[in-house]
């Protein structure tokens, strides 16, 4: 008891009520995302749900489909016309009785190409959703923009190792144009031990610097721990070299765009970091770590929580697409080997997969529970209630 009364102090109402927030707005347009191109190709939906369980609300709409809100807030899901369970695993008993006239309403007997755009559109949704989000950002409270010019080199650091020198003009790292300080900073927060190529201007001339960000542990202002890369760089100072941008919305949609894409880029080039063992997976976090950082962002404004929400439908959306039965990406796995092969898979064949897959989504949900729970020394905490 003393265990879980640590946790709930942990992560209480402050926590609970934004993590909510931005896991019900994640989870409704993931889903909406495959009921609104259901609907457009014909599929009937007989229920639409924010959450498991119980539902606590529901109400039916003229095309016939169930709303309703689980008891259980942490997901979602789309039933379709035809679908055995909420994995939209198809019935087949049921989809062989069905007469003629009816099967057109079923995911089931409808042309590949329309089954694999309502499974993508889930993701998809999620996609949009976060650009959407950040454009507003950028369009209505707009971008503190900083040059990316050196103000002070740390001594001893990557920056002084790597010859740079106070005033150098950042303008591309890695090949790639670089026109604001936080730019740099980002790339570098990412990149500990990796040799990046700096493409500085110096007197009118640009030099080529190579620098690799040290590893270093930072602790923010919640106490959360985090290795990061660090260059030994700080700012300048210099007040001409800021200012405040608003951009418009077509310029907006296209760098909430790009902020989507270095989302997904860092995603994957973390996980590899993971897999080659260059990274510790005790960075990886569940449910209780994205509770836990929405209630210290809803902290800093409601502006971050939303940016937060952005951050997390991008997640949500790519990992929806990862090959494992159970996911939407299973799902667009199990057509492709249709596509291929002129016939779907075997249902025993897929069967197995959807067992596979549910293992792989319950270890990995265990795992960064886990993670979660020793973050937030619970484990220490029942160890002193039996020592």
């Amino acid at each position: 008891m003393e265990a879980i009364n640590y946790l709930y102090g942990a992560l209480g109402l402050a926590y609970i009520v934004p993590f909510l927030f931005v896991l019900t707005i994640v989870v409704f347009f993931h889903e909406l995302g495959h009921f609104y191109a259901a609907r457009r190709c014909g599929v009937r939906v007989e229920v639409f749900s924010v959450g498991f369980g119980r539902a606590l609300a529901s109400w039916h709409d003229k095309h016939g489909t169930e709303w309703k809100i689980g008891w259980l807030p942490l997901g979602g899901y789309v039933k379709f016309f035809g679908d055995e369970n909420e994995a939209s695993a198809p019935d087949s008993d049921k989809l062989k009785e069905l007469p003629e006239d009816a099967r057109s309403d079923t995911l089931f007997f409808k042309p590949l190409w329309q089954r694999a755009i309502v499974v993508a559109a889930g993701p998809v949704a999620n996609f949009i959703l976060a650009i959407v989000i950040f454009a507003s950002l950028y369009t209505l409270l707009g971008q503190r923009i900083t040059d990316p010019v050196v103000g002070t080199v740390v001594e001893n650091s990557a920056a002084a190792r790597a010859g740079m020198q106070s005033g150098d003009l950042i303008v591309a790292i890695n090949g790639d144009e670089i026109s604001t300080f936080t730019q740099v900073r980002r790339l570098v927060t990412v990149s500990a031990g990796v040799p990046l190529e700096f493409s500085v201007e110096r007197g009118g001339v640009v030099e080529v610097l190579r620098a690799t960000p040290d590893r270093v542990l930072e602790v923010d202002r919640f106490g959360n721990e985090y290795h990061v890369g660090r260059l030994g760089v700080a700012v300048n100072a210099d007040k001409n070299a800021i200012r405040h941008v608003r951009y418009n919305p077509l310029t907006a949609l296209w760098m909430g765009a790009e902020e989507s894409y270095f989302i997904v880029e860092q995603t994957f080039i973390v996980l590899g970091r993971i897999i080659m063992g260059r990274e510790s997976a005790e960075s990886l976090g569940g449910p209780i770590r994205i509770a836990q950082l929405s209630g210290q962002t809803a902290t800093l404004g409601f502006v971050a929580l939303i940016n937060l929400t952005a951050v997390l439908s991008v997640s949500i959306g790519l990992i929806n697409l990862f090959p494992i039965p159970m996911l939407d990406g299973g799902h667009l796995a199990f057509y492709a080997y249709e596509a291929v092969f002129g016939k779907p898979m075997s249902e025993r064949a897929q069967e197995i997969g959807m067992r596979i897959g549910l293992s792989m989504v319950m270890m990995l949900f265990l795992f960064v529970t886990w993670n979660d729970l020793a973050r937030l020394n619970v484990f220490e905490s029942v160890v002193s209630l039996f020592g």
